[in-house]
């Protein structure tokens, strides 16, 4: 039976990440609070907890799932390489709102949907999110709700979609107004923005000194 956890309370906030990390190193599933909305999380590098989150939001390997981490110097052992435009944007806008698209390693053992050998990864700018990845590492996190409906700004709003299949859920409060993310595409030479949100265009262009447009 999943449990809820307050974690604006300091009691039930130690008990709530011990037992989401004993969750998420179980192969279960855990919902925690993220600057963006509420997302619902699993060890990255288990392939049937990835598998198990897809099947609670009803969604298909084609759309694979991203990755949070909890430092700056986590992505280095992820990716193939971290470029030059890759490090500038980290240090100016991780923690936040945005995503980055690149090759993974090619050693790694994991399965994160259809990926064709990429990965999308973010750094969230919130302490629990931050203090669960800091204590379990790598997850697989996509936003807390069932594919095809509004994403969880509340963690009863989470639950109402995803019940018994989440074993933990961490409410950290209201997300407030939903921004995604947004997704900047850094396997090609030219940075591509899959999807604009919470940095804008003319950011990114600033910090890499180069126009940064939208994917066609």
């Amino acid at each position: 039976m999943s449990t809820v956890y307050d974690c604006n309370r300091p009691d039930d906030r130690e008990a709530g990440l011990a037992a989401a990390a004993n969750t998420v190193r179980a192969g279960g599933l855990v919902v925690l609070p993220t600057d963006t909305v509420y997302g619902i999380g699993a060890d990255a590098f288990d392939s049937d907890a990835v598998g198990s989150l897809l099947s609670a939001k009803g969604r298909g390997r084609d759309m694979p799932v991203p990755v949070l981490v909890g430092s700056w110097s986590t992505i280095d052992g992820l990716v193939q390489s971290v470029s030059r435009q890759a490090r500038s944007l980290v240090e100016a806008f991780w923690p936040g709102g945005l995503s980055l698209v690149l090759p993974q390693a090619p050693s790694l053992a994991w399965d994160l949907g259809e990926t064709r050998g990429t990965v999308n990864l973010r750094m969230p700018l919130h302490p629990v999110a931050l203090d669960l990845l800091r204590e379990v590492g790598p997850m697989a996190v996509s936003s807390a709700n069932r594919t095809g409906h509004p994403p969880a700004s509340a963690v009863e709003q989470a639950r109402e979609q995803l019940g018994e299949s989440v074993g933990v859920y961490l409410d950290g409060g209201p997300a407030g107004e939903p921004v995604a993310s947004t997704i900047v595409d850094l396997t090609q030479p030219q940075p591509r923005v899959l999807r604009e949100g919470a940095v804008t265009l003319a950011e990114l262009s600033e910090v890499l000194g180069v126009e940064v447009e939208p994917a066609a």
